[in-house]
């Protein structure tokens, strides 16, 4: 242990012995420098703090660091035009500190191997300036402040590092961050303490762990959604899996295929608010479906959440009001442009940036309907329209002066009107996770066909099990894409991180 002295608090600092950087040529052997510098480094706060709680005095300010990876480079590189990401926009250099790399393991090796490729030097792995916060090194769930009220008699943060939402945000992401002279540029879109924070409110609002959700995701406004998807995820269990190797279901209840029930996990004494089921395959390439609940807030909420697992694809399967005469009650929308009337991303994505549809995800939705129901070509706009999708924050917007409204949805040229799937878009497009909508018509307000109890559950009856097994198959779909050609350089800005 390194005693390092501060003149500005009444402790010296206490930190593991410094860690000297070095350089490598290999992902694996780099990420396993970045586990074993951040398993000792949390070891180092986990103990301290056990210590403590057991009666030993303080011996002073215990800090630990994050890793950090660096890479520098002084000349332009000729990259693969084709390339979203992986590369480095111009001379300089560059760091990004990490979090949990026995998690991200894949995830750091793929982007690490990229860099390696396409510009052929070195990265660097070290100790960062950035503290750990202590709930940090504890992982998902941990309560520390319950832990330590009983033991100490000072505040917390004054021994130890706490979460600091002054450094936590997302100015990276939002394309507003502007290094200070003489600092590195951003390596990846997320700090380690912003992924941290979001591990910890993915495991509040799912009663999940991250090592769980899958690359591809379905989000749903609606439990009956989830009632089917559990439904057929335990019989792919039943039948042996599949291809998928286990079911995860809140609590951390994990049934492998082969089995009937959970073999671990404890169920929860309450659904959390919104829960998620993992239907798991090798490598994440399975899906995980949430039910996100009603309104634009719970989108981006569980969507800034979920985006720093930097998943390969997500998708809003859910419910919409028909705007047009043509359209039928169980007709399917797959949304081609978004109108946002949800104001909940203003401030972070200004609503004159068009969120555009992206090819890949487009067609693996629009051959799924085919597949699924048996139309296809012209055929298919029996039941399926592709256009505008509306998203507002106010339910109720019935009860209100139609007139303005409707005259805006109108030049729109929208077709359906719902609060989810522009947050969920605009936030995929914001965090540089490919997207895509396919909603189902539940009711047509403006021609008389309100969404009634009898009428709502007639169609939930008929049409939950195959809008479910077409967002499915679109997902299979995209998994079978390589990485490269899913993750669109529609999302990229003029100057992007090199990591996705």
């Amino acid at each position: 242990m390194a005693k390092r002295i501060s003149s500005h608090t009444l402790y010296d600092i206490l930190s593991p012995e410094p860690f000297v950087a070095q350089e490598f040529t290999d992902p694996d052997t780099a990420v396993d420098a970045l586990t074993a510098l951040y398993g000792r480094n949390t070891a180092f706060l986990r103990s301290a703090f056990d210590d403590i709680i057991r009666g030993s005095a303080p011996k002073g300010r215990y800090r630990a660091y994050y890793p950090e990876i660096r890479i520098s480079t002084m000349r332009y590189d000729k990259t693969d035009s084709r390339l979203p990401y992986g590369f480095l926009s111009e001379p300089g250099s560059y760091s990004t500190t990490v979090t949990r790399p026995d998690l991200f393991r894949h995830y750091l090796k793929t982007q690490i191997g990229q860099l390696l490729q396409n510009h052929n030097l070195p990265i660097t792995i070290a100790e960062s300036t950035t503290p750990i916060p202590l709930h940090f090194a504890f992982g998902e769930g941990a309560h520390v402040e319950a832990s330590a009220t009983s033991s100490f008699d000072m505040p917390l943060r004054d021994l130890f590092d706490t979460p600091d939402l002054t450094t936590t945000d997302d100015e990276i992401a939002n394309g507003e961050y502007e290094p200070p002279p003489g600092t590195a540029r951003p390596l990846a879109p997320f700090t380690a303490q912003r992924i941290d924070y979001s591990l910890a409110r993915l495991s509040h609002y799912t009663a999940t762990q991250a090592e769980h959700f899958q690359n591809f995701v379905l989000f749903t406004n609606y439990q009956f959604y989830i009632d089917e998807f559990c439904s057929w995820a335990r019989q792919q269990m039943q039948e042996g899996g599949n291809g998928y190797t286990a079911f995860v279901e809140p609590g951390n209840l994990v049934t492998p295929a082969g089995s009937n029930e959970p073999v671990e996990g404890v169920p929860p004494p309450r659904l959390p608010q919104m829960p998620a089921y993992h239907l798991k395959r090798k490598g994440h390439a399975g899906i995980t479906m949430i039910n996100i609940g009603v309104g634009p807030s719970n989108a981006k909420t569980i969507t800034d959440h979920v985006a720093v697992l930097r998943p390969h694809a997500w998708l809003m399967l859910g419910h919409c009001a028909g705007l047009r005469n043509s359209q039928n009650l169980g007709d399917y929308v797959l949304a081609h442009a978004y109108m946002r009337e949800d104001h909940v991303l203003d401030d972070d994505l200004p609503v004159w940036v068009p969120i555009p549809a992206l090819a890949e995800i487009q067609q693996a939705l629009q051959d799924s309907v085919a597949e699924v129901t048996g139309y296809d070509g012209y055929e298919l706009k029996r039941i399926m329209r592709t256009g505008t999708v509306a998203t507002i924050d106010n339910r109720n917007w019935e009860l209100r002066d139609q007139r303005g409204p409707v005259k805006r949805l109108s030049q729109a040229r929208a077709i359906a009107l719902d609060m989810e799937s522009a947050t969920i878009a605009a936030n995929g497009f914001r965090f540089r996770v490919p997207y895509g909508t396919l909603l189902c018509v539940s009711d047509k307000p403006l021609h008389g066909e309100l969404k009634l109890p009898g009428m709502a559950s007639a169609f939930y009856r008929t049409q939950v099990n195959q809008h479910l097994k077409i967002g499915i198959r679109a997902l299979e779909k995209l998994s079978a894409m390589p990485a490269g050609q899913l993750h669109s350089r529609k999302l990229r800005s003029f100057f992007e991180t090199a990591f996705q």
